[in-house]
């Protein structure tokens, strides 16, 4: 298979093997997102050991483990008693490799192999520093879904590896020019209203992704994936969170907390609703579950110091919303849903979400990526009927755009009461903020406005979902 994407990642990954050093490369990023196949694809041909850890086994079996894949490259070594022996065994493997090109180690779900009392971490800090560190012919890549793992324990690193790594890479899902690419290459023929709606359904995860067949409309495949009894994104939620972390009930209920309503949320609003404790517990699970990208934490536009936090997953958006909710059967279930009211609630926000993440793509539309900005969004205070922009720009060529999302089937139409709910939305945040920039109502929509009198007064600037597609 062909890699979509990832330039700068692959353009990392080569420049490696041509280096003149010894590299010790990090790879992080959520499950199912692509880091062993990039690895695997990227160097196909220039991987001498390729090792992987068990999700929960002891040492001992991760132990066998290794030394039953070393045996299979070179027969006649002994078991390692302990991680210690298990690297001085791969330091000798090496030792009697021949070949002259750079050798490339390759360990998988590195933060598997740290389990309790194993000392596995300061024996790789041994082997890295005493062994490969010295030889010009080594990239050692090191992979983890365990984003906090692998930045708070390699990356951060204030041990052994403290400034060792020479290359670090969070591999993140596809956006949707990434995400219309790899349906392409897999001969999948959707509209891009299409590809929105199976997005919003489970974002850019390239594993996901790869599950659409040929042929399949978007309520088939949502209905043999999610809504089917033995579809696989009907138990994927638990899946995930439980590989991931290892008190993983806390990252659901904050998942859930995020996810119930449609602003941003404090750290406080969080604790209340979510029930969970105070203090290291709360500050570590937002923290892993951020690193991990389900959460983003941000500041608002010129209002409190509290930061916010939002839920950026798609997929845990709509399980949450759908698929645990929804019993299962082999069809019909999205063409139901689709036609309810709640659908255009949740199609809205979803896709509000999509375009703040796509923010780049945006400012391209707009001819404005190389002009310095900071966006954000804003809730008005102190009031009982709060404005609310969830995405504004604030640019330094003296422009504020304000940013109106709707996701619709065919044309949207401004009418008289949201003409008036959108003025009402710009004088308060001109009175609250006192700004004396211009302001640019911009509206991002799936197929235009439909030019009436209200679009040609209030719309300074129109984007269509085509430029939420745009390659950067």
């Amino acid at each position: 298979m062909k890699v979509v994407g990832r330039t700068s990642e692959t353009l990392m990954l080569t420049n490696a093997l041509k280096s003149k050093r010894p590299e010790l490369i990090a790879v992080y990023g959520r499950r199912r997102v692509g880091k062993t196949f990039l690895i695997r694809n990227i160097y196909k041909n220039d991987i001498q050991f390729e090792f992987s850890g068990i999700h929960r086994a002891s040492m001992k079996h991760q132990l066998k483990n290794f030394h039953l894949t070393l045996s299979a490259r070179l027969s006649g070594f002994p078991r390692p008693a302990d991680w210690i022996e298990a690297f001085s065994l791969l330091s000798q493997f090496i030792d009697k490799l021949t070949s002259k090109k750079k050798k490339v180690i390759f360990i998988d779900e590195f933060p598997w192999l740290d389990t309790r009392k194993s000392n596995f971490l300061p024996a790789f800090d041994n082997f890295w520093n005493s062994y490969a560190s010295k030889r010009d012919d080594l990239v050692v890549v090191i992979c983890g879904s365990a984003a906090s793992y692998m930045i708070q324990n390699i990356i951060k690193s204030k041990g052994g590896l403290h400034n060792r790594l020479t290359e670090k890479i969070q591999l993140l899902p596809f956006n949707l020019q990434e995400t219309e690419q790899l349906l392409k290459n897999n001969n999948v023929r959707l509209s891009r209203y299409d590809i929105l709606q199976i997005y919003m359904a489970m974002g850019g995860v390239p594993h996901y992704l790869e599950k659409i067949q040929p042929g399949e409309s978007v309520a088939q495949v949502l209905d043999r994936l999610c809504f089917a009894k033995d579809g696989f994104l009907r138990t994927e939620f638990d899946t995930v969170f439980a590989s991931l972390f290892d008190q993983h009930d806390n990252h659901e209920a904050i998942i859930r907390t995020l996810a119930s309503l449609r602003k941003g949320m404090t750290r406080n609003e969080i604790l209340i609703k979510s029930k969970l404790q105070t203090g290291g517990t709360l500050t570590k699970t937002l923290l892993e579950l951020e690193q991990s990208g389900f959460i983003e934490k941000y500041l608002p536009y010129q209002g409190t110091k509290d930061s916010l936090y939002r839920l950026t997953d798609e997929y845990s958006m709509f399980y949450i919303k759908y698929i645990e909710n929804t019993r299962p059967s082999d069809s019909g279930v999205w063409i139901k849903i689709y036609g309810q009211a709640s659908y255009k609630i949740w199609s809205g926000f979803s896709f509000e979400t999509i375009c703040i993440k796509h923010i780049e793509q945006l400012k391209e539309g707009l001819k404005i990526s190389g002009i310095r900005s900071l966006n954000g969004s804003w809730i008005q205070k102190n009031t009982e009927n709060n404005a609310q922009i969830d995405l504004l720009i604030d640019r330094d060529d003296n422009v504020i755009n304000i940013c109106e999302m709707k996701f619709y089937n065919t044309e949207y139409a401004i009418d008289k009461n949201y003409a008036q709910e959108i003025a009402q939305k710009v004088n308060a945040f001109c009175s609250e903020t006192k700004t004396k920039k211009s302001i640019f109502v911009t509206f991002i929509t799936t197929y235009g406005l439909v030019q009436n009198q209200y679009a040609k007064q209030f719309a300074q600037n129109e984007l269509t979902m085509d430029h939420l597609f745009i390659k950067l």
